[in-house]
Formats: C-alpha cells, sequence, structure tokens
C-alpha cells in the first residue's frame, strides 16, 4: 500500500506556510538545474578567451552528463544517509567550487574532471528536492505523472539556461553566467540555513556496500566512449595514436568491469540490468534517436551561422521555440499517456512523427533566404518529439524489479544524457564530411578556365560559393537520408503489435525502499564477520 496521508516537509522550518514549501523546493531546483561546470551556449566565447579547442570545451559538457548519469543509481543511499539540509548545502557547496574551478583554469584534465564532479553534486541536489515533493506532485507515486514533471522541468531549464548564458555573454562576458550562478547558489545556502533544519524521521544508513570501483570504472569507459566521438575527427578518427588508445582501453576497463561484476555481491550496475526487454531495447533506440536528432547540434547551427548568417542572438531566440514545444510535449504526454493510460506503441508512433516531420521539414524547405520564422514548426516538432519518447522511455523502466530499476536509469542516462548526443554528432559530423568532399568534387569539376563566366570571378569567390553549395546539397542529402531512416523506424513501430499500458507504474514507498537498503546492509554485515 502507498501512504496518502496529507503532504507535508518535515524537513522545513515550522513558521515557513505549507503550501509555499513545495515552490521554494522547486526555486531550489531550477537554481540546481541552471548550475553546472559549463555552460556550452557560451562555447564560442570560451574559445576565443581560453585558448581552447571547441572539443575541449564539448568534451567537459559531456562529462558532466556522465557524472549526473551515474549517480542515479546510489541517489537513494545518499538520501538515506544525508539530511535535505546537509545535502543541499554540500551540493551548493561543490557547485559553487566548480564553478570557481571551470571559470579560472584553462587545464583540459582539471576542467573535465571538476565537470564530471559538479555533475554529480548536481544531479544529487536535483534528486533531493524532487524525491522531497514526490507526494506532492502524485499521491499515488505515479512514476508516469511524476516524469512529465521532471522533463519539463529539466529541458525547460536546459533552453532557459542557454538563453540566460548567451545574452550574458553578449551584453558583459561568459564569465558573469559563473557569477551569476554563484550568487544564485549562495542564495539557496542562505535559505536553506534560514528555513531548513536537520530533520531525520530514522535513522541514518551508512554508505556502505557500494561498489564505487564499479562506479569509477563505468565512468572511465563512457570518458573514453566520449573521447573517440568528441576528438575523432579532429584526430582523423582511427589513423592517430589517441583514438586507438581510447579504444583498447575503453574496452579493457568495459571487459574488465563485466568481468568484476559476475562475481562481487553489490557491483554498481549488475549483469542482470542488461538483460531486460525494458532496459536494452530503448537503449538502442536511444542511440537511433540521437542520430537522427543530430543535426539539431550540427547543421542547424552551421546553417544558421554560415549560410544564413545569423547572429548569436538571432540564433538563441530561437530556443524559445524549442520551450514551447517542450511545454506543449509534456503536457500532451501527461493527459494522454498518464492520464488516460495511451499505449507505449502510440505515443512512440506520435513522437517519431513529429521527429520525422521534423526532418521532412529541413529537406524539403532549406534555402539560402529562409525568414526565421519558418524554423519555429521544426524546433517545435523535434522538441516536442523529443520530450514524449523520454517520458516514456523512461516510465517503462518501472517494468524492471525495483532491486535494479536505479541502475536501470543510470544504463538510460548513459546514452539519453551522457554519450548518444556526442556519437550521433560524430556520425553526422563523419557523413557530412565525406558528403563535402563528394559534392565539392563534382561541383568543381566545371569549373575551369574553359567556363567563360568563371573566368571573371576571383578565384576566391569561385572556391567559396562552390563550398558553399556543397554544404547546401550535402546537408540537403543527409536531411534525406535520415528522414528516410525516420520513415523506416515509423513503419516498424506502426507493424509492431504491442498493448502495453502504463499501469502499475508505481514507486515504492520510501519506507519500503529502505527496508530492503536496510536487509541487504545486514546480510553484507554478516557475510563480512564470517569472512
Amino acid at each position: 500500500m502507498h501512504e496518502t496521508g496529507p503532504f507535508s516537509i518535515p524537513a522545513i522550518r515550522d513558521f515557513v506556510p505549507p503550501k509555499l514549501r513545495p515552490w521554494i523546493i522547486i526555486a531550489f531546483v531550477i537554481v540546481f538545474q541552471f548550475s553546472g561546470g559549463l555552460y556550452l551556449a557560451a562555447v564560442s566565447e570560451m574559445v576565443g578567451s581560453t585558448a581552447l579547442m571547441q572539443e575541449d570545451i564539448m568534451m567537459a559538457g559531456y562529462a558532466s552528463m556522465i557524472g549526473m548519469g551515474l549517480t542515479f543509481a546510489i541517489m537513494f543511499r545518499l538520501k538515506f544517509r544525508f539530511a535535505s539540509k546537509t545535502s543541499l548545502m554540500t551540493c551548493s557547496i561543490a557547485l559553487i567550487v566548480s564553478n570557481l574551478i571551470c571559470m579560472q583554469t584553462h587545464s583540459i584534465p582539471v576542467l573535465v574532471i571538476t565537470c564530471f564532479f559538479a555533475g554529480i553534486f548536481r544531479m544529487w541536489a536535483t534528486f533531493e528536492c524532487n524525491s522531497t515533493i514526490q507526494l506532492w506532485l502524485t499521491p499515488k507515486r505515479d512514476l508516469s505523472v511524476f516524469f512529465c514533471f521532471i522533463y519539463l522541468l529539466v529541458q525547460s531549464c536546459i533552453q532557459l539556461s542557454g538563453l540566460i548564458t548567451v545574452y550574458t555573454a553578449f551584453w558583459a562576458k561568459w564569465e558573469y553566467m559563473h557569477w551569476l550562478i554563484i550568487g544564485l547558489l549562495l542564495l539557496v545556502m542562505l535559505a536553506t540555513l534560514c528555513l531548513f533544519r536537520s530533520y531525520r524521521s530514522l535513522p541514518k544508513l551508512p554508505l556502505f556496500g557500494i561498489d564505487w570501483l564499479g562506479a569509477l570504472m563505468w565512468g572511465l569507459v563512457l570518458l573514453c566512449i566520449l573521447f573517440v566521438c568528441v576528438y575523432g575527427e579532429h584526430y582523423d578518427w582511427y589513423q592517430s595514436f589517441q583514438i586507438r588508445a581510447a579504444t583498447v582501453i575503453g574496452i579493457l576497463i568495459l571487459a574488465l568491469n563485466l568481468w568484476r561484476a559476475s562475481f562481487i555481491r553489490h557491483p554498481f550496475i549488475a549483469l542482470k540490468t542488461w538483460t531486460y526487454r525494458a532496459v536494452w531495447f530503448p537503449f538502442i533506440l536511444y542511440i537511433v534517436i540521437d542520430i537522427l536528432l543530430a543535426p539539431s547540434h550540427l547543421f542547424e547551427h552551421i546553417y544558421m551561422e554560415s549560410i544564413l548568417e545569423y547572429d548569436a542572438l538571432n540564433v538563441i531566440s530561437l530556443n524559445w521555440a524549442v520551450l514551447l514545444g517542450i511545454i506543449v510535449g509534456a503536457g500532451f504526454t501527461f493527459f494522454t499517456f498518464s492520464r488516460r493510460k495511451w499505449r507505449y506503441k502510440t505515443m512512440t508512433v506520435i513522437a517519431f512523427s513529429s521527429i520525422t516531420g521534423y526532418l521532412m521539414y529541413f529537406y524539403f524547405g532549406i534555402d539560402y533566404a529562409l525568414p526565421k520564422e519558418t524554423l519555429f514548426v521544426p524546433l517545435f516538432l523535434r522538441s516536442f518529439g523529443y520530450v514524449i519518447i523520454a517520458i516514456c522511455f523512461l516510465t517503462v523502466l518501472s517494468r524492471v524489479p525495483f532491486q535494479h530499476f536505479f541502475q536501470a536509469v543510470s544504463v538510460q542516462s548513459f546514452v539519453s544524457a551522457g554519450f548518444g548526443g556526442a556519437l550521433g554528432t560524430a556520425i553526422l559530423g563523419h557523413a557530412l564530411n565525406g558528403a563535402m568532399k563528394k559534392n565539392s568534387m563534382l561541383l568543381g569539376s566545371v569549373v575551369d578556365h574553359v567556363n567563360p563566366f568563371i573566368s571573371r570571378i576571383p578565384v576566391g569567390e569561385v572556391y567559396g560559393a562552390v563550398q558553399q553549395q556543397a554544404l547546401m546539397v550535402s546537408m540537403k542529402e543527409l536531411y534525406g537520408w535520415l528522414t528516410l531512416m525516420a520513415l523506416f523506424c515509423l513503419l516498424a513501430f506502426l507493424v509492431y503489435e504491442s498493448d502495453i499500458r502504463p499501469y502499475k507504474v508505481l514507486h515504492p514507498t520510501y519506507r519500503s525502499i529502505r527496508r530492503f537498503v536496510k536487509h541487504e546492509l545486514r546480510i553484507d554485515k554478516k557475510l563480512e564477520a564470517t569472512a
């Protein structure tokens, strides 16, 4: 049975009105979601002022996502060990230190490691806040409802953070974004000291039996994958020693980690977790989706900045269309998937139809003089479809037994928030380079002194025109291939028979989770004493 008593937050002092308490927690979540090691919307300004490559900045930004994904597997252990006040203060201090380091250092290893740990503390603070108000959002602990709120909040904060970062960098300097977040985190610390008390309803459970070495090894494997994806084109892929070394190291650590997980009692991610269909099937689909949505990280910026010649403010203003798609997508999923219990298949078909529409719009509409307003529709469709698919894929993990549920969430976050975007961008970027070479050669075959028109134009202008036209043709060609791929996936989902609906997706009570963890710790101590 699930508790249905009146909602309360006993960690907040009594003088705070009960109706105001959840909104204070939501304000905290927004600040923590804005915070992080780096703010990738200002990557161009950072490259110019730090003398780092864009790949260096992207590597550090993705490392933060890897840290966030690893934290899911131990979230409840952290919650049962530390009081809310302690967790919020610790995470705020850690994120302030991370912002100060990232703002000052030019060392790539320091930047990557700092961002990695910033992602861990960011996710810890976010979970502490969201788990506190879970019963306020859904008294029945319905995960389909809870995840609608989670993705609405997280994805909206990503878009708003990009807007604030670019406007801050435009009117001042990119470092001012770090100072703004540090100020907000100091306000969170002040509010926590004044409004929270060190409340603990049950005795704390020690951080015993956690596979820290396994967590480190998974982090190293994912960082190796990121290195290959981010730096692959720069180092000419497997023609370079760096990419070959990163691949070999990643495979060796992965093999050692899986072998180790086969015999220890509490591996960080159990081998059994990978055998559930609800885990490996969305994992594969996420890779497909990241490839389909890779133009949002690559083509859109090239097209808007190089072809349409938009400045940074015009480019980032399109985030409002993306934000609208997120809000509409989360609301649509809430009323259809969470309330009316539409099938997973139906929601997936709707999401893939939206993503297909996004790709088709660019394939048929890409042009040299496209008005900015016409870009609102495809960007809306992209974010609308992605939010639907993300909520459904996260909810389907409720079909995994609870002892492996949070490990499954970590596995899914490895690809959805970790290396998936980098992998899709790497694949599409490599395809774009190949298509550019081919189309430049074909277009340049008629550019010679025999052509009377070409001889009257300066060589530099001819070369620039050929390269620009080759870029447009290459992007249109790849948009076409991605559209065919999306249509094939859509057809496969239409043919596939499935009547699974989001019934019985209730989160266990914290008391039952604590009882399970306590039982496991008791067994571990007995085994240790016997040994």
